[in-house]
């Protein structure tokens, strides 16, 4: 297994994590020299919270760190980042971002880019099929957290 898989892997299990709490199934890793810095899911449901998406999660649990530290990272999320995540990778500089699939939502990797970050979309089964099962079984609470 390549080290991007284990970390695309390690995002996988958090979003697990979460749905077995009772959340949305989307996870994410915040990587730097070889390291899982931060790891995290979405939190919304669990922790009552209008901003714990996966992402902003992992940055969370990273702890405060030094900018050089961000911009020598990847972030993995098993989903395309919505607009509130990008605006953070962006904020961060952190310069790439791989996506375990994007057919179930379409974040804002095209604004992503243009900012010069690299997304990089990993089309993951396993991912796709949490957010479709999920979606399927919940679509109010995926509709919340989506902002519809």
């Amino acid at each position: 297994m390549r080290s991007e898989d284990s970390y695309l892997a390690a995002a996988i299990e958090e979003a697990r994590l979460g749905l077995a709490e009772g959340g949305i199934p989307i996870g994410s890793v915040l990587v730097s020299e070889g390291r899982i810095l931060g790891r995290g899911h979405n939190r919304r449901v669990q922790r009552g919270s209008a901003v714990l998406h996966g992402e902003m999660d992992a940055l969370e649990n990273a702890g405060r760190l030094p900018a050089g530290v961000y911009r020598a990272s990847t972030l993995y999320t098993t989903l395309s980042p919505c607009a509130m995540c990008s605006g953070a990778i962006v904020l961060y500089g952190i310069p790439r971002v791989i996506v375990g699939e994007n057919r179930t939502f379409l974040g804002e990797e095209d604004w992503l880019r243009s900012r010069g970050v690299s997304v990089e979309v990993a089309d993951d089964a396993a991912c796709f099929e949490l957010m479709t099962r999920f979606i399927a079984e919940n679509p109010g609470l995926w509709n919340e957290d989506i902002g519809v």
